[in-house]
């Protein structure tokens, strides 16, 4: 189905576009959300006369979106998850959980702006892109962790993927006990 874009779709096109699309995908999506019109002739005439007021409305909205998104921008959210040894999470972070950790810091963010390209499902330092209008990206972080002392600690940089600090004291303990045997050992050749 041809459709005329009304504002800019993300990997579609911009505002003015005829663009060919799926069926479902402009019915269900761009029709319904008022994102376009059927590439008719009288819808075609219709954007001509309306482009003005639909180029007003998308500046409003861009402006709106480049104030949500100076007050999101360098933003960190910490969220504090179960996780296994490892780092990988029991679940999952989703966009409603950075809204509510937004709203916890006094931002509002919708949660149809929150892109997350794939699921958080290990602990760290995740970068995440936040676009309020199709023009306008910012980049947030999210600092999963399993305490707010894990998360005071990635943020000054150490990596707790793993259980390194058990590692080291199992290394210690193993290293000491290696000794003690071999003490023993030359104690005994020795006698």
């Amino acid at each position: 189905m041809d459709v005329i874009l009304l504002e800019r779709v993300a990997k579609l096109g911009h505002m003015g576009e005829v663009v060919k699309v799926k069926d479902g995908y402009a019915r269900n999506f761009l029709l319904s959300q008022g994102k376009a019109l059927r590439a008719t002739e009288a819808n075609k005439a219709k954007f001509e006369r309306e482009r003005a007021a639909l180029e007003a409305r998308n500046a409003e909205r861009r402006a709106a979106a480049g104030d949500e998104a100076k007050a999101l921008d360098g933003k960190v959210f910490t969220l504090i998850r179960q996780a296994g040894e490892s780092g990988q999470l029991y679940g999952s972070v989703s966009p409603r959980d950075i809204v509510e950790a937004a709203a916890a810091a006094g931002v509002k963010v919708d949660r149809g702006h929150v892109m997350l390209t794939n699921p958080i499902k290990t602990i760290g330092l995740h970068e995440v892109i936040v676009s309020p209008h199709p023009e306008v990206e910012v980049k947030v972080t999210v600092n999963v962790a399993r305490s707010p002392e894990e998360a005071a600690a990635q943020a000054r940089g150490e990596d707790l993927t793993g259980p390194t600090s058990d590692r080291a004291e199992i290394r210690a303990a193993a290293e000491a006990l290696f000794e003690e045997a071999q003490a023993e050992a030359a104690a005994e050749d020795n006698a």
